[in-house]
């Protein structure tokens, strides 16, 4: 397993949005346990509002539901991806859909990884830990 730690600095800071709180806090729990210092939101409205405050620190990576009400992850990733800020952020897209066409989408949209719900702890820490290192692909 990767780990969001490395003897450079601070660990790297994770947004995690959903609106279920104990889907949060088991991601908080996996991806704290691997280094990573994390935030949550329970939707994309919140996430929004702690994203573009510049007194915050930009997260490393972001963790969106793809559904939440009353703003979700579809409506959270084109308010990311049209601001500047935010833009060179990758997001991370968890979903309990089963839709076979939702990772193309996700990828269309301007996700930068999928996962389906329920998800292997071990999945979303390499993922994340991915995410963190490689950044935004091109």
């Amino acid at each position: 397993m990767q780990s969001g730690t490395d003897a450079s600095g601070p660990a790297p800071l994770v947004l995690v949005c959903d609106d279920t709180e104990p889907i949060r806090r088991l991601v908080r729990i996996n991806l704290e346990l691997a280094g990573f210092a994390v935030e949550e939101a329970a939707d994309g409205h919140e996430a929004m509002a702690r994203l573009i405050d510049p007194d915050l620190p930009r997260p490393a990576v972001i963790v969106l539901d793809s559904e939440m009400a009353p703003y979700d992850g579809w409506w959270a990733i084109a308010a990311i991806r049209s601001h500047p800020r935010l833009d060179p952020v990758p997001v991370l897209l968890v979903t309990g859909s089963v839709i076979t066409h939702d990772a193309p989408e996700a990828t269309g949209a301007g996700f930068d990884g999928f996962l389906s719900k329920p998800f292997d702890p071990d999945a979303l820490v390499t993922a994340v830990s991915r995410l963190a290192e490689a950044g935004r692909a091109s």
